[in-house]
């Protein structure tokens, strides 16, 4: 489903170098590393915030590395944000709108979806009529992860989605991206808690200075000492 070959990104200078990776349909792969190794800039330039200075970035039979933001977006990457995205001064279902913006044909399907939205996530269903900015981190997270269902993406980014939060949110957050894997969405997973985030992965990918320097199954890069001791802080 998405094809990385030697690619070069990054802002004034490059941060990524030569990075290559794939993710098959219906994989959850995750991507790890210290903080500053490009997990983020990664991500940014697959859904076309960052542009690539080199490589290609393929999506099925497509390159989109050139793509503007927007357009990836219509293909079906969805890219939920360290910062989540959210329209803060907008009503939960409002936002929840918004996510399914690239479906705005469809908008009566989109509102019966939106109500099936609040029956799996109880805890943003009583807040419906709430501003986002006024949610919990944990509330903010799951309207983030909602509102990125409801756009039917055909590969799910994530950046950090356990950031900030409590262990108890952390254990709901993954419960709802196991679930997700389940029901067939292909998942790209960056995370700061490495060992939960390899737990649930089909495959992973360790970045460090903007480098790939190894893959393997979950478990291989669990049990790996020396990746474990150098890179991973597991």
């Amino acid at each position: 489903m998405l094809t990385i070959d030697a690619l070069n990104a990054g802002y004034e200078v490059d941060v990524l170098h030569g990075v290559s990776l794939h993710v098959a349909a219906g994989e959850l792969v995750a991507l790890v590393g210290p903080n500053g190794a490009g997990k983020t800039t990664l991500l940014r330039t697959i859904s076309g915030l960052v542009r690539a200075r080199s490589g290609s970035v393929r999506f099925g039979e497509r390159d989109v590395t050139q793509l503007d933001a927007d357009r990836i977006a219509a293909l079906g990457i969805v890219h939920v944000p360290q910062n989540r995205g959210l329209f803060r001064e907008h009503t939960v279902e409002d936002n929840l709108r918004l996510g399914a913006w690239v479906r705005r044909r469809e908008a009566k399907a989109v509102e019966g979806e939106i109500e099936t939205a609040f029956a799996a996530f109880p805890e943003i269903a009583r807040r419906r009529k709430t501003p986002a900015a006024s949610l919990s981190g944990g509330e903010q997270q799951i309207l983030a992860i909602a509102m990125a269902t409801l756009a039917r993406p055909s590969l799910l980014i994530l950046d950090e989605p356990s950031l900030g939060l409590a262990p108890v949110v952390v254990a709901r957050v993954f419960g709802i991206i196991e679930q997700l894997k389940a029901e067939g969405t292909t998942i790209l997973l960056v995370e700061q808690t490495i060992a939960r985030a390899l737990s649930v992965a089909d495959r992973g990918y360790v970045l460090a200075l903007g480098r790939i320097v190894a893959t393997g199954t979950g478990a291989e890069l669990r049990n790996a000492p020396l990746l474990a001791n150098s890179y991973l802080g597991v």
